[in-house]
């Protein structure tokens, strides 16, 4: 071979070598802060922190009720206002199976992580996996990235999906439903 031939392979080499270690960083930059938000994700929390600030302006009474609340507390959820909606997560399969929790006004984040809200330790659930918010009057299950991907009734999303009650939704070896 000719030292030109030698020397573009060497290059070429070193391309990949680069190209490889840049999708490593990537992918562990994701795993540990999440993926970036979509315009549509940066209004929901835009809104989201507007509520907060509003409940902590209004009076004592109305800012109890709108208070974020966590998955150990035991606090009628907003979704309650509405005839019919989900106010509990019950976990139907999977380690966890039986438990039931409240279903929290702020929403519900499902992941590995010790900072999930439920908290699922398995080989198959990403450290921030889902996330189940309320959107107008209805429960929405959004993928936030994840790996193996969130799972509605069967089929893989990728967007925010609407659930109803008694629907499940499957994350790594676990399937819950949203329940009255």
């Amino acid at each position: 071979m000719s030292e030109l031939t030698l020397i573009i392979i060497r290059i070429g080499f070193l391309a990949l070598l680069w190209l490889f270690i840049f999708i490593v960083l990537y992918s562990l930059r994701s795993d540990l802060f999440g993926p970036r938000l979509t315009p549509l994700q940066r209004v929901a929390v835009q809104n989201q922190r507007s509520r907060e600030q509003a409940a902590t302006t209004a009076p004592a009474a109305a800012a109890a009720a709108d208070a974020p609340t966590t998955v150990t507390e035991r606090a009628a959820p907003a979704a309650a206002s509405a005839p019919g909606a989900a106010t509990r997560v019950v976990i139907t399969s999977g380690p966890r199976a039986g438990l039931e929790l409240d279903l929290p006004a702020t929403g519900l984040t499902i992941g590995r992580s010790s900072g999930a809200g439920l908290q699922i330790k398995d080989d198959y659930t990403s450290n921030n996996h889902a996330k189940v918010v309320r959107w107008r009057d209805q429960w929405m299950v959004q993928d936030l990235g994840s790996t193996n991907g969130t799972y509605v009734d069967g089929k893989r999303i990728s967007e925010a999906t609407p659930v109803q009650v008694g629907s499940a939704v499957r994350i790594g070896t676990t399937t819950f439903e949203l329940r009255r």
